[in-house]
């Protein structure tokens, strides 16, 4: 008889039973001359005495604004030593950080402050083309008639307090650096009072869902959730004391403050960031520098890192581990990031923001095709299922949509509990949405998403399985497989191809590499050559965009389903 897919983690070593702000004391009392921070692009280096110090400052300042554990703390600002200091500062008190996505534009900033009822907003002056503070004077125009921390905003009727990162703020606003100076004695002391009375199960971070379907939705998670996710991923990935882990995905992600800021907390190692947004020339650049032991990334920032002009200049012997993770890893982008790029531990981690977030992860002991082809084994002390439509879980070996359960699923979304049902069962199975197959080891492979499956004259097709093949083209550098509408099959197959630079190619050569290959219904119908694919800051590809641009281009109606 057949194993069924269900798989659990070992149940050692225990989970951590104490808040972030106390993970951080520990940090500091343990390795107290160690590198902290170190954020290139500002100049900053702190140890975890000098961290931890300017953090109880800030801390401390958050009290002076008269801010209560719960309440929410915005933050809207790319990678940069503030964004840190808040995310551990809100810790130490109680409060609630909540994560706004630095792409957001007007509406959608106005939507989060007003979902969650923030506070107080911390935010750059500016990114790129993002004019954070000038979005949110228009949003509340009377801030400039406000004294700091008195606002009285129609638009917005939470917030109270406005923080600018760096530069003069403008009337009503107050300078980051200020916060802290606001604090006295008194609010000093007032810390470890309220660090006293904090549960490690209260919720201490809220991070919104991308809206890819309906508005965003706030994941709101605990200490217990992200400090024993970031425990266990920096075990996974061999982290200790004196690794510098290099940090380029968006900190406003879990990818980044919890696999990245506070994996290195609770093992001893240097959060390193090398710019505010993603630059392939600024990673490379850091890592040679400052010596790097690891570095996070998605695939298309690896990617991008290969295949650099520059690339051979740069002395990456340094590195050893990291995580490539956020979307499915191609096969053939892991090897290259192991041979090239020296990282011989780099794994792979699969999750997602509602579980904290890494659910499976591959093990820096397991074999190199398991590492490279799998997104490993079931984390400890959590249980993944694999079920059918019907909610029966299927045998190994067989697709269905894969569920968690333990301390990692979030508390909720935040003031949403018919969403929050949906998503989690009585059982406490978190639904991720997402397809996959367990085998009889329990190495865990992601399919796709369930609602990304193309299905072409009855045949269910994953077009994660025809990107893996495409991946072994010479010219490709990268792909993404998409369905289409089609009156006779009902979605045809559709491929985005990125050439390596230099290189042309043409839809026959591409069907020509197929044919003999792959089963005839999985070749591309449609070949479409980019330089650049939609995606979220995060590098999470957009294929319902994707989707609305070939169906505009090809003038295609979309299939009628039942």
């Amino acid at each position: 008889m057949s194993q069924f897919s269900l798989v659990r983690g070992v149940t050692e070593p225990a989970l951590l039973e104490h808040t972030i702000g106390e993970a951080l004391l520990r940090a500091a009392r343990t390795w107290p001359m160690q590198e902290a921070l170190v954020s290139v692009h500002q100049g900053i280096r702190w140890t975890y005495e000098q961290f931890s110090d300017a953090v109880d400052r800030l801390a401390a300042g958050f009290l002076a604004l008269d801010l209560q554990p719960g309440d929410r703390v915005g933050v809207w600002a790319p990678n940069c030593a503030e964004w840190t200091l808040v995310q551990f500062a809100t810790a130490r008190v109680g409060l609630i950080q909540v994560n706004i996505n630095p792409a957001y534009r007007l509406s959608e900033v106005e939507y989060t402050l007003n979902k969650v009822g923030v506070k107080a907003l911390v935010c750059a002056e500016s990114f790129k083309t993002s004019h954070y503070v000038a979005m949110i004077n228009e949003l509340a125009p009377e801030i400039a008639g406000s004294h700091p921390g008195q606002l009285r905003a129609k638009r917005i009727p939470a917030l109270r307090h406005v923080i600018q990162i760096g530069g003069k703020p403008p009337p009503g606003w107050r300078a980051f650096a200020d916060v802290a100076a606001l604090a006295t004695d008194v609010h000093v002391k007032q810390i470890e009072a309220v660090a006293a009375n904090l549960d490690r199960n209260d919720a201490i971070n809220i991070q919104f869902t991308s809206g890819t379907t309906g508005l965003p939705k706030g994941a709101t998670l605990s200490h217990r959730n992200i400090l024993n996710n970031a425990f266990f991923v920096g075990e996974g990935m061999g982290l200790k004391p004196g690794d510098r882990l290099l940090i380029p995905v968006p900190l406003y992600h879990c990818f980044g403050m919890v696999m990245g800021n506070l994996a290195c907390v609770v093992h001893g190692a240097s959060m390193v960031y090398a710019s505010e947004g993603y630059e392939p020339l600024a990673v490379l650049k850091t890592v040679e520098a400052e010596r790097c032991t690891g570095l996070h990334g998605v695939p298309t920032m690896f990617i991008a890192e290969l295949e650099h002009p520059d690339f051979d200049k740069f002395d990456l012997s340094s590195l050893r581990t990291g995580v490539m993770a956020g979307s499915p890893c191609p096969i053939e982008v892991m090897k290259k990031v192991i041979d090239r790029m020296n990282m011989h531990q780099v794994g792979i981690g699969y999750g997602m923001t509602e579980t904290s977030p890494v659910s499976f992860q591959t093990s820096i002991d397991d074999p190199l095709e398991r590492r490279v082809s799998t997104v490993g084994r079931v984390q400890p002390h959590l249980e993944v299922k694999i079920v059918d439509e019907q909610g029966a879980t299927v045998p190994r070996g067989q697709p269905g949509e894969l569920c968690t359960r333990g301390y990692s699923v979030m508390i909720g979304y935040w003031d949403d509990p018919e969403k929050t049902a949906e998503a989690i069962d009585a059982e406490g199975w978190m639904h991720t949405g997402d397809l996959a197959t367990i085998d009889d080891e329990g190495y865990c492979n992601i399919v796709g998403r369930i609602k990304d499956m193309v299905i072409r004259g009855g045949e269910n097709v994953f077009p994660r399985e025809i990107e893996e093949y495409l991946f072994r083209h010479p010219k490709i550098e990268d792909v993404q497989v998409i369905g289409v509408p089609d009156p006779r099959y009902g979605e045809e197959i559709c491929a985005w191809i990125k050439l390596r630079a230099g290189e042309t190619s043409s839809r026959e050569e591409i069907t020509a590499f197929c044919k003999g290959q792959i089963a005839h219904y999985k070749i591309p119908r449609y070949v479409k050559f980019v330089d650049a694919f939609p995606m979220t800051v995060t590098g999470k590809i957009q294929k319902f965009e994707m989707r609305k641009a070939m169906i505009a281009e090809l003038g295609l109606a979309e299939a009628k389903t039942a």
